[in-house]
């Protein structure tokens, strides 16, 4: 693969805002949306009349009948009526899809002012029908068939895994344990209880198994939300009350059907690390802070740590296993909860990273503060290491 040589983003996060995930009272897209359009604005200490542009992430047509969302804020922000406002949509990675649109406008210098919103409505649709919807995230040519729809996608990979590099379930248990932990001190995370290893890894009543070898504790939950964030140039960023500034945005797509790779390899994200540890001049993974990464199935978080790095192949059970990855660990991962224990509403997850990210380095992320928040990143991904996204923040 050639080498691609892409300079960082001149751009910064100056506000953001943030519902809950769970199940959430507001019965659809349209108020969800309104919960965190204007108080970003607010958050960022600017004007509605001074957005040039929108962004808005929302996933594919299933959780809503509402399929053209892009101007549902114009109901709660009456100010943004004739701003150019577009929605965006790359599975899983649908919010960090909208961030890289705003970060395109402002690289073309087409306006100061990007608000980026992400919101979905997913508890109101009956469970059989969340799965098959999800489905259209996999390559239905083949894979519609699975058993257990996406969580038997990611079962698959799994299973792939155990068959190379031996039963791993005692990892996965404490990547579920560990994000459930963290969960406990989010205010926003939709199950903040700490479940502890043992419920985690074992088969129960309550845990039972989704899709073998994976159970309910290694599914991320089914979520209402919205998040929402202000960028600007870097520029306009230095007269602002507080700036987070990106190092890295990259985007890699992989082939979207799991049999055309060695899916177990995570080779899209693999890359995608790669390309935004050079775009952000740093060596390795291990010169970050912390990382927040998408914890679909608990299975994902494992292949993720050999993909950025901090393991090498077939070893990713050491980082849960040794705590390198808890929040007093060498590398905190997740210490949001993850998707695992936060909530995975899909337009609102890349977008819900970014701002949990600059709330680590602005130091204000309450009971989930960690102590060394100098560098941060973020991996969010769609489909099944598809979609590919890593971003690397630090405070401007």
């Amino acid at each position: 693969m050639p080498e691609t040589t892409v300079a960082a983003p001149e751009a910064c996060i100056i506000g953001w805002a943030h519902t809950p995930f769970g199940r959430l009272e507001e019965p659809d897209l349209e108020s969800l949306l309104a919960r965190v359009g204007r108080a970003a604005i607010e958050d960022a200490g600017i004007t509605p009349a001074e957005i040039d542009a929108g962004f808005v992430g929302v996933f594919g047509e299933g959780f809503t009948n509402q399929g053209f969302p892009s101007s549902l804020i114009l109901q709660s922000v009456p100010e943004l009526r004739f701003k150019p406002i577009t929605r965006y949509e790359n599975a899983c990675a649908t919010g960090t899809a909208a961030i890289h649109g705003a970060l395109d406008f402002l690289a073309a210098k087409r306006g100061r002012f990007a608000l980026v919103l992400g919101a979905e409505k997913m508890t109101a649709t009956p469970g059989a029908q969340v799965g098959e919807i999800l489905l259209n995230a996999s390559y239905r040519k083949t894979e519609q068939d699975i058993q257990g729809g996406f969580a038997g996608v990611f079962g698959r990979i799994a299973e792939s895994y155990f068959q190379r590099h031996g039963d791993q379930s005692d990892a996965l248990a404490a990547i579920a344990a560990k994000n459930h932990k963290n969960g406990v001190d989010n205010p926003w995370a939709q199950m903040r209880k700490d479940l502890g290893y043992a419920f985690c890894r074992a088969e129960s009543e309550k845990n039972p198994f989704v899709a073998p070898p994976l159970k309910r504790t290694d599914c991320s939950l089914v979520s209402d939300g919205a998040a929402a964030l202000v960028i600007t140039d870097a520029e306009t960023a230095k007269a602002m009350q507080k700036a987070v500034r990106f190092r890295a945005a990259v985007q890699v797509n992989d082939h979207l059907p799991i049999a055309a790779r060695d899916i177990i390899r995570f080779e899209g994200p693999r890359e995608a690390w790669k390309r935004a540890l050079d775009q952000a001049g740093l060596g390795a993974v291990t010169d970050l802070s912390f990382v927040e990464t998408h914890d679909c199935f608990t299975i994902a978080e494992l292949l993720e740590y050999e993909a950025m790095g901090l393991t090498p192949e077939g070893q990713g059970a050491r980082a849960a296993l040794e705590g390198w990855t808890a929040a007093d660990g060498r590398l905190p991962v997740n210490r949001s909860g993850g998707l695992k224990s936060k909530g995975h509403p899909i337009g609102a997850t890349g977008i819900s990273m970014h701002v949990l990210t600059a709330m680590q380095l602005t130091g204000t992320a309450g009971a989930m503060q960690l102590p060394k928040a100098d560098v941060g990143g973020i991996f969010n991904m769609g489909g099944a290491a598809v979609a590919n996204y890593v971003s690397i923040l630090e405070r401007a």
